[in-house]
């Protein structure tokens, strides 16, 4: 019989009390609950999540380096927009936002304005604010009626939902130009046909989330060149590069699509994919001040200094943004590129033994973006679809998403693996086998539980 009577403080974690109870409340405990009884509690609680290294399914990065964390852990109380009490905190995120203009070819990188952010979907809204503003200050200079219509933005269906969000809170028309078989990235021949005198820009993506495809920024680049000429209306370009903004400058550093053309006027990217860092960190570079109106910058009076902030979110940790920093540092040009090269490789090898098996069309192949994306051929002949196999791929712990390409390509469904850096290669060969036993195990199935359903999405593609 157990003794009631002993201090929670030296029982047995799992002869406490708290030990009898669910850990998940609706409403907050009267009692408090001592400390290495709540730690092991609520990280049993989430003992069922898998292995995030084994989830393929999102670029977000699931190691670091232990000084890095460790760095990470020792500022986490820092708040990162108080600029005037951490100005050494400040000074290493100034340092950031000038590596990433030289990385992104910045023709003078003490003009460029920029600033970190909670993720590149902040980062996104911001570049999107500003191609708003300055629109509407330019239109309203040459007379137009800013009330005959919404204000749009040109943008592949290939979009990430934070476009849909940015157009649906600030009012856009989203115009989508749709992928086809023969695009799988933004139909440059179709751009002209969306834009008119109330586009604030056109966003070019770098890395479809979908398939990891580019976008043929240099030449939206062009038609934006020769459409300025023609027009009083300036189409300017903005580019998501949240997955390859931080991965081509080491990987392909001679492809023209960053500040080397005339007409992208600003960059977004997520610190937390290519760059490195545990979500979740961003980065928004303008080419200058001439393309971040200054009504989005707000000077704050914060604990006894003025600090100037473009950034929607307020109190945040500096640790991301150290956590850059650390990377940048620590890894060097030639360190991501190693990183960033045994990525790619990783996923050529994936989809080699993939391709091998006969069974799918490739879509991507980790030649841009390490990452591998296919579907079942229309001649597979198989009794089996995607989710099945995406349901025997998580039995080993691997999870990998399958879902339909957007509008107009929906009824294809892919599934893709992303390839990060702490996929090594013995990793890989793990995954390779793995891949191999589950086909052998979806062909021999008696039960097929996903057989009659309709094209969705199964897993987590961010």
């Amino acid at each position: 019989m157990s003794n009631k009577n002993t201090p929670d403080d030296i029982k047995p974690i799992f002869a406490s009390l708290a030990a009898r109870e669910d850990v998940v409340l609706k409403k907050i405990r009267k009692q408090p609950v001592e400390a290495k009884v709540a730690y092991r509690l609520i990280k049993d609680q989430l003992i069922d999540e898998g292995n995030a290294r084994q989830n393929l399914a999102t670029f977000c990065q699931t190691y670091m380096e232990p000084e890095a964390t460790q760095l990470m852990s020792e500022i986490m109380e820092k708040n990162a927009i108080d600029k005037s009490e951490y100005p050494e905190t400040a000074r290493l995120e100034e340092s950031c936002v000038n590596m990433i203009a030289d990385l992104w070819s910045a023709p003078d990188v003490d003009e460029v304005m920029g600033t970190s952010t909670v993720g590149s979907s902040e980062a996104c809204m911001l570049g999107g604010m500003a191609m708003k503003f300055r629109w509407r200050n330019l239109a309203k200079k040459r007379g137009l009626d800013l009330n005959a219509q919404k204000p749009n933005l040109v943008i592949s269906s290939g979009f990430q939902v934070c476009w849909e969000k940015f157009c649906i809170y600030w009012d856009i028309e989203m115009r989508e130009v749709p992928l086809d078989k023969k695009h799988l990235s933004i139909d440059t021949s179709k751009i002209l046909d969306y834009v008119d005198d109330y586009t604030i820009g056109i966003v070019g993506i770098l890395g479809i989330t979908y398939t990891g495809k580019f976008d043929d920024i240099k030449t939206l680049d062009s038609i934006a060149e020769k459409y300025n000429k023609e027009h009083e209306h300036e189409l300017v370009i903005h580019i998501d590069g949240a997955s390859g903004g931080l991965f081509v400058p080491f990987v392909d550093p001679k492809l023209a699509w960053d500040f080397r053309l005339k007409n992208v006027v600003s960059i977004n990217t997520s610190g937390h994919k290519y760059g490195l860092v545990y979500p979740g960190v961003g980065w928004i570079l303008w080419r200058n001040k001439e393309y971040l109106p200054e009504e989005l910058i707000f000077s704050v009076s914060y604990l006894g200094g003025d600090i100037p902030t473009m950034a929607i979110n307020f109190s945040r940790s500096a640790s991301q943004v150290v956590g850059q920093f650390y990377n940048f540092y620590r890894y060097g040009f030639d360190g991501y590129k190693e990183i960033h090269n045994n990525s790619k490789d990783a996923a050529m090898t994936i989809a080699k033994a993939v391709e091998k098996t006969g069974l799918f069309d490739i879509y991507n192949d980790g030649e841009n973006l390490p990452i591998v994306c296919y579907s079942l051929k229309e001649d597979a002949n198989v009794k089996w679809n995607l989710y099945e196999l995406a349901d025997r791929l998580q039995m080993r712990g691997w999870q990998i998403p399958a879902y339909p390409l957007p509008e107009n390509l929906d009824n294809i469904v892919v599934q893709r693996f992303v390839c990060r850096a702490d996929l090594g290669h013995n990793l890989v060969e793990s995954l390779i086998s793995d891949f191999h036993d589950c086909l052998e195990e979806v062909e021999n199935a008696r039960i097929l539980y996903h057989d009659d359903e309709k094209p969705h999405v199964q897993g987590f593609i961010h």
